[in-house]
């Protein structure tokens, strides 16, 4: 089968997965297993090989994903349920005033509180965004919805356990804590420096009080109050705190090559994220009635259930692609360098989201269809990750239920969502891609 067919037959199966998904209406989830049928039988794997792809890969995958969301979006609902995020949050105002708010508080939320589902992790921090934004001087309310905005999308794909970065690692079979690391790294930079950005220009007249805010705080942004006394903001963070310096303890002896048999089985992340999940189940039941512990765990469980049938058959695409070879294909039309390829990753997964509108499905459909050629041309399949994840940043709109969360629950107009969370986040689409591309050049 000629090159020009294995390429035409690659995006003929990203159409038409986007075309079912926003014509036909079919769930993601199918549209992507059909996607890899159509790939495989068109590519001459045959009805055989073409399943046993489709099952290897989204079992493969569970192998090394399932148990992590799963643990993490239960810890996550956990420390919600615990107050700790307010908390977290009068912390930092404490700390670094109101002048930092800003940066401290997407940086915090991009990264610490990453295993909270994104969703729940909005609902639970914008009222206290909209509360702060009249505290912080000129320009508060937009500076504080675009910190939300970047700390929501930009961890979302970067750092684990955040639901993207732990698909995005599964996908392509990269060690958690790795991840872990090199994500940190690129989310707090992407950040803070896009955030920097809008900053400037909304103090030029990017940002039109008078047009882009709303008047008063949303009704529904009210923060849920309780009787009962929660436990201190330490003990409330603390089964999160542990798992994330195991993860990080395992990563970075894996990096030094220090072999250590408890190091290694502490520092797995599955492991890491069962002690923190025990952990706050233990403060939980000391501190919260069994209802609400229940409830906490119910919400978990419905949550990760789509967020693993999603990943998972990302795996079964990504399998197929391996199959039908389009690796070796690629390799002959690209040189060493690693800038081309990194660019076409990010291109494919923007226009993904741009048509389909998900971050996460956008994400792992690019790593899924390109990361598994791209240890053929001498690319750390890390940088595939982050470059994919870099992508499906890139014009986040109204097909995203994100944007409508982000617009109703801050004190910010639609006109005033599409500058703090569309153009704002599509910079930092393209800003990512700076620390992407110098770390695949370095290491």
């Amino acid at each position: 089968m000629s090159d020009v067919v294995v390429f035409a037959n690659t995006a003929i199966t990203i159409v038409g997965v986007v075309v079912l998904i926003l014509r036909a209406k079919i769930t993601p989830a199918i549209a992507l297993v059909l996607g890899a049928i159509y790939l495989g039988l068109v590519s001459g794997l045959g009805p055989e090989r073409t399943v046993r792809s489709i099952t290897t890969g989204f079992g493969d995958l569970m192998t090394e994903v399932g148990l992590l969301i799963a643990f993490g979006v239960l810890l996550g609902s956990l420390m919600a349920s615990l107050g700790a995020i307010e908390k977290l949050v009068d912390v930092l105002v404490r700390t670094f005033g109101p002048r930092a708010l800003p940066y401290t508080f997407g940086s915090t939320v991009g990264t610490v509180l990453q295993s909270i589902f994104a969703d729940v992790l909005l609902v639970i921090t914008a009222p206290l965004a909209s509360r702060l934004s009249r505290q912080i001087g000129p320009h508060g309310a937009a500076r504080m919805c675009a910190a939300m905005a970047l700390g929501i999308e930009v961890g979302l794909v970067f750092v684990v356990p955040g639901v993207g970065a732990v698909a995005l690692a599964g996908v392509l079979d990269l060690p958690f804590g790795r991840m872990f690391l090199f994500g940190a790294v690129t989310a707090v930079f992407t950040i803070v420096t896009t955030l920097a950005l809008f900053t400037a220009l909304a103090r030029r007249g990017f940002w039109k009080p008078a047009l882009d805010e709303t008047e008063e705080v949303p009704v529904a942004d009210a923060a849920p109050e309780s009787d009962r006394p929660l436990p201190p903001l330490g003990l409330s963070l603390a089964p999160l705190a542990l798992a994330l310096l195991l993860i990080a303890a395992g990563a970075i002896a894996e990096m030094f090559g220090v072999t250590s048999p408890v190091v290694a089985f502490l520092g797995d992340p599955v492991i890491a994220l069962l002690i923190g999940l025990v952990g706050a189940l233990v403060i939980a039941r000391w501190t919260l009635p069994v209802e609400q512990i229940s409830g906490a765990l119910k919400r978990g469980f419905h949550e990760s259930g789509q967020i693993l049938i999603l990943t998972g058959v990302g795996g079964s695409l990504a399998q197929t692609v391996t199959d039908v070879g389009l690796g070796e294909l690629l390799k002959g039309y690209f040189s060493t360098s690693t800038v081309v390829p990194l660019l076409l990753v990010w291109v494919v997964a923007a226009v993904l989201h741009i048509a389909i509108g998900s971050v996460t499905l956008a994400s792992i459909t690019a790593a899924g269809v390109l990361g598994p050629v791209m240890p053929t041309l001498g690319i750390d399949p890390i940088f595939v990750a982050l470059a994919a994840g870099a992508g499906s940043l890139f014009v986040i709109h109204a097909t995203s239920n994100t944007f409508w969360l982000l617009q109703t629950l801050l004190p910010q107009t639609t006109r005033g969502a599409l500058k703090s969370v569309t153009f704002t986040v599509s910079c930092a689409s393209v800003i990512a891609m700076v620390p992407i591309q110098l770390m695949a050049l370095v290491f």
